[in-house]
């Protein structure tokens, strides 16, 4: 996996986790908090994502912890800065080690399942 195929995968998981937020919420009222949150998730463009979106993840995290559970542990890695403080001391390890790994094959030239590694280290769904 390279670069712009990384990126790629982190941009998926935040649509797919937004949609899944967004899909959960529709109950509630139009102005709750929870509700507005999840539609910043969906509206938030690809562009955007490593700018704004560690802010609506911590937001996430701190109004809302129910929640984080479901937030995929590879884009608090992705988004890095605070959201580094959510995760353990073993999370960032695997995750450091992942990427390591994860450029060494690509300057090699060779191919890096990353989706794979991560969810057998870090059991991932």
């Amino acid at each position: 996996m390279d670069d712009t195929q990384y990126l790629q995968h982190c941009r998926g998981l935040w649509h797919e986790f937004a949609s899944t937020l967004a899909r959960r919420t529709t109950a509630l009222d139009e102005q709750d908090p929870l509700r507005l949150l999840a539609e910043e998730f969906l509206a938030l463009p690809e562009a955007d994502l490593y700018r704004d979106g560690a802010a609506l993840a911590l937001r996430l995290f701190s109004h809302h912890p129910e929640f984080a559970p479901t937030f995929p542990r590879s884009l608090l890695w992705f988004l890095g800065g605070d959201c580094l403080h959510v995760m353990t001391d073993e999370e960032i390890a695997t995750f450091q080690a992942l990427d390591e790994e994860r450029l060494a094959a690509a300057e090699r030239g060779d191919t890096f399942a990353y989706r794979a590694e991560a969810s057998a280290r870090l059991r991932l769904p």
